[in-house]
């Protein structure tokens, strides 16, 4: 007797099968085909690809199936466990995430989401001239505690109310963004551009920041800047010191088209927030 068991995940599911297959009845590699066929069933399944498998399978060898979904609230909390990577709200009527060869993606707390925010995203995609806009919010940060699953669900109706896509992931680094989103292009502000080219965020280490970033390079990412305050200073991207290997990954967005000066912070602190 030969009995194999399959589970997989996706972000709203967990699917469990369990096969016997009879005693006898298949040589050894015949029965790895077998298992093997079921397997990349199960997979286009979970991934929702159509496919057509012969499982070989007989009348007798019926598979034991079943299936446990996730409500938003399991959803959410696998999402800041690690288990799932991103979870996306997909607002926008815009066109298919999935279908879109590039993704324009605006990373950020959005505490709260402001009309900088949306026309920036504005912009970047007129740059990019294609592309699926979307926001993405980061449940764990690198410095604060991860947001609950509370938080998340109250910053997330901000996009529902405007009818944009926002990605909740718990990908903190951009070089960990670029894996899990790779090709797509991150819409920053200088700021931002500034804390990714310096070495004291790689501890001190120019040659760690320069392959990390050169590994964001390879996945096709790039980084579309945005003019903002630093250090009081209004500064783009052309103000900063991008290393060489590095410049054509990073796109400015002119002043003259977009000009951001307030941020969520101030506004929070207006509101007494």
């Amino acid at each position: 007797m030969y009995r194999f068991h399959l589970s997989t995940r996706t972000s709203d599911r967990m699917c469990f099968s369990t096969v016997t297959l009879l005693k006898g009845l298949r040589t050894r590699e015949q029965e790895e085909r077998v298992s093997s066929q079921f397997l990349l069933k199960a997979i286009a399944n979970a991934c929702n690809v159509p496919a057509t498998f012969d499982s070989e399978l007989s009348e007798s060898e019926v598979p034991d199936e079943c299936v446990e979904h996730f409500d938003e609230d399991k959803q959410l909390e696998q999402l800041i466990s690690g288990q799932i990577c991103f979870k996306v709200y997909p607002f926008s009527s815009e066109k298919d995430l999935s279908n879109s060869e590039r993704k324009i993606i605006l990373p950020g707390s959005f505490n709260p989401l402001h009309d900088g925010h949306l026309k920036l995203l504005e912009v970047a995609t007129s740059i990019c001239g294609d592309g699926y806009p979307c926001f993405e919010i980061s449940a764990v940060n690198a410095d604060k505690p991860p947001l609950t699953v509370s938080q998340i669900k109250d910053r997330v109706k901000q996009f529902q109310k405007v009818g944009k896509t926002v990605i909740i992931s718990n990908q903190p680094y951009f070089y960990k963004k670029a894996e899990t989103f790779p090709g797509s292009a991150f819409v920053i502000g200088a700021d931002t551009a500034a804390r990714l080219v310096k070495p004291k965020y790689y501890g001190g280490d120019y040659e760690k920041m320069l392959d990390i970033l050169v590994g964001c390079k390879r996945t096709g990412c790039i980084f579309l800047v945005g003019g903002r305050n630093v250090d009081g200073v209004f500064k783009v991207l052309e103000d900063l010191c991008i290393p060489e290997e590095l410049r054509d990954i990073f796109i400015s967005i002119p002043a003259e088209n977009f000009r951001m000066d307030i941020s969520s912070t101030e506004i929070r602190k207006s509101l007494g927030m």
